[in-house]
């Protein structure tokens, strides 16, 4: 018989689990916190539970976990970044960052992905599976027993598309919601722009902040750099955008990557003020990641271009780069060990 992977299983779906194994119902809050709480890996550290009992979680679920494959350690700004080995042997990374507001945790949804970025080093190894929600739960919990820190704020937006995994994403932020030291105002779930998923994510009204990785005004310049403007243009991903903030009353968070001589210019700044204006939202200018086989290279003019979005009425600001000197950027470390 084949285990359960009893990290992935929400609060209600283990109660079910245990009473249908002739437990008492108070047995699966006990497990739970285990968990959840003290984050133990094994049954046997389950204490408060009788050894019968721990024999037959055993037998009957799993618990999944993640190996340390590489730790780099930034001596810039204590960022963290992981290169965490999967229980079938492939390799995902996580970055831990420190800021005053406490500690953030950047974790992958998918071994690779298929969204196929221009500028992404994520994409360039190819995608092969989407993580579990133990998974992405043990990037936060195995980062947190190593790293001593508490995670205050979650931010999908590692490798992968988390709206490409939308099902075991949606699961993963439940098991979250049900944690009393987290809220999911503190997440924020990063997207290229899955329409469909845009509008789906909106009816369940979670509470987590959507940040759309935008980088391009127009539908011809934005095409060139991500393939998903191709099935979704931008007309359609602003009617979505508007509609999540219509029926959630998040303010979007819009990504956009500035690269040299491509959309970091008056022109595009004009574009970006025109298409944005009116909308409740923020955007954050990132100078792009360079990576060793990718065409785009860095802009020398974040600060100006900031300057005229503001000078236009847009909030925005230029993201803090942290953990430069061990390229904290998603991607790289994966590639690199593969």
């Amino acid at each position: 018989m084949e285990k359960t992977d009893i990290l992935s299983l929400a609060k209600e779906e283990l109660e079910e689990k245990i009473v249908a194994i002739g437990e008492k119902k108070f047995r699966a809050k006990q497990i739970y916190e285990w968990l959840h709480t003290y984050k133990v890996e094994e049954f046997s550290k389950m204490t408060n539970l009788s050894a019968q009992l721990r024999e037959k979680l055993d037998d009957i679920f799993w618990i999944n976990s993640l190996k340390i494959q590489k730790r780099l350690v930034s001596n810039i700004d204590n960022t963290v970044k992981y290169l965490y080995g999967l229980s079938d042997g492939e390799k995902v990374e996580t970055v831990v960052m420190e800021y005053k507001h406490g500690n953030s945790i950047c974790i992958s949804t998918q071994v690779g992905c298929k969204m196929q970025c221009k500028f992404c080093a994520s994409t360039k190894a190819g995608f092969v599976r989407n993580l579990l929600p133990s998974e992405m739960l043990q990037q936060i919990y195995t980062s947190e027993r190593d790293s001593g820190r508490r995670i205050n704020h979650v931010v999908l937006m590692g490798i992968g598309e988390p709206l490409d995994n939308y099902d075991n994403v949606v699961k993963f932020l439940r098991i979250l919601s049900e944690k009393e030291d987290m809220s999911l105002r503190h997440v924020s779930v990063s997207t290229c722009g899955l329409v469909n998923r845009i509008y789906e994510l909106a009816d369940l009204k979670l509470g987590i902040t959507l940040s759309v990785s935008l980088h391009a005004p127009t539908n011809k310049l934005r095409s060139s750099v991500m393939p998903v403007n191709d099935r979704y243009p931008i007309e359609e991903l602003m009617k979505a955008c508007r509609y999540y903030f219509d029926t959630t009353g998040r303010r979007i968070s819009y990504e956009f990557a500035l690269i040299d001589g491509v959309n970091d210019n008056r022109e595009s700044a004009d574009a970006l003020i025109k298409l944005l204006r009116g909308q409740n939202c923020h955007v954050n200018l990132i100078p792009v990641n360079e990576i060793k086989e990718g065409i785009f290279r860095r802009s020398e003019s974040v600060e100006k271009f900031k300057q005229m979005l503001i000078d236009g009425g847009l909030n925005a600001t230029v993201r803090r780069t942290l953990g430069a000197d061990i390229s904290a950027a998603c991607g790289q470390l994966r590639r690199d060990n593969n």
